[in-house]
């Protein structure tokens, strides 16, 4: 198994650069001039219906969304993860269960009078379904992928890191789930690394990997990857992906266990990892594919969009 014992000095590239970043042609410019220009998402609609950071995809921009949504999940699904459709709001059992209560209390959105979060990711109702189960030897590993919108109130954030699509207060995301004997679990983290590199090698964006320090951990985690990828136009990274072995955090607060071959009960391993989130992904395909005719679409997408370029 893989120590937490991660110190500041760890909190490094653990994977360079893969890929090419573009060379844009002069007066290629960010996605939040690209969408505007091309007429794709509308924050201003958003805002009039919700409010500032609700985005209103429309058009080819709502057809890009729904493309990657379908072109996640089928790869998901070829992958052996079973599709779940989860609810989107929670019961507290379910927020504490997965770590996300009390940790993340101030980012989500309480429904007070029923006492109900609206889900910051697909990880915690999905990996819930397992709450107060005992498991056999041989029902590991258990995959399970689910596409969801996710909602964060994100209080705080400000500055040039929110722009457009870089921080919003509901994204969508394919979230893939793992519960794992805890023999396992590492190596299965390490194919679900592999899963969404293979993801972002077929978008063919530039991206490297982190692994986090100690200090950078949630609290929940034992060990966590977080995928970058490079967007030209704002010349900077954009984290689009976290990958976690919780070991057997959220499974003690789940009593989600499994019986050995002995007949004794233990405490299973969960793992879950974005694959991927939905609005940093759209920024970065529009940046680094545009050109003076229009953002070329991904080859790889071009049967769920039915188009090849934006224009």
């Amino acid at each position: 198994m893989v120590p937490n014992g991660l110190t500041e000095e760890d909190n490094e590239v653990f994977q360079d650069l893969t890929g090419v970043i573009p060379e844009l042609y002069d007066g290629a410019t960010a996605h939040w001039d690209l969408i505007e220009k091309y007429n794709l998402v509308d924050f201003k609609l958003g805002a009039k219906i919700t409010g500032s950071g609700f985005p209103l995809y429309r058009g080819k921009g709502a057809k890009l969304q729904r493309a990657l949504i379908s072109y996640f999940l089928d790869q998901a699904i070829e992958a052996g993860y079973e599709e779940i459709i989860p609810p989107l709001l929670v019961n507290p059992d379910s927020g504490f269960g997965t770590g996300s209560l009390p940790d993340k209390d101030g980012q989500m959105y309480h429904m007070e009078k029923d006492n109900l979060y609206l889900i910051p990711t697909a990880e915690v109702p999905v990996t819930n379904i397992y709450r107060n189960v005992i498991l056999k030897n041989d029902d590991f590993p258990i995959k399970m992928c689910a596409y969801t919108p996710c909602f964060r109130r994100e209080a705080g954030s400000h500055g040039s890191d929110v722009k457009g699509l870089n921080r919003v207060h509901q994204f969508d995301k394919i979230e893939i789930v793992q519960i794992a004997h805890p023999d396992k679990s590492y190596e299965i983290l390490e194919n679900m690394l592999k899963h969404v590199q293979s993801l972002l090698e077929k978008l063919e964006l530039p991206y490297r990997i982190l692994r986090l320090c100690g200090g950078d951990l949630t609290f929940a985690s034992a060990l966590t990857y977080d995928f970058e990828v490079y967007s030209a136009g704002q010349k900077k990274w954009l984290e689009v992906s976290s990958v976690s072995n919780f070991e057997t955090f959220q499974s003690n607060r789940m009593k989600l266990r499994y019986k050995d071959e002995n007949g004794k009960t233990n405490l299973a391993h969960t793992l879950n990892g974005s694959a991927l989130a939905l609005a940093r992904i759209v920024a970065s395909i529009l940046e680094n594919n545009q050109t003076k005719d229009g953002i070329v679409i991904p080859e790889v997408l071009r049967p769920y969009t039915g188009f090849d370029i934006i224009n």
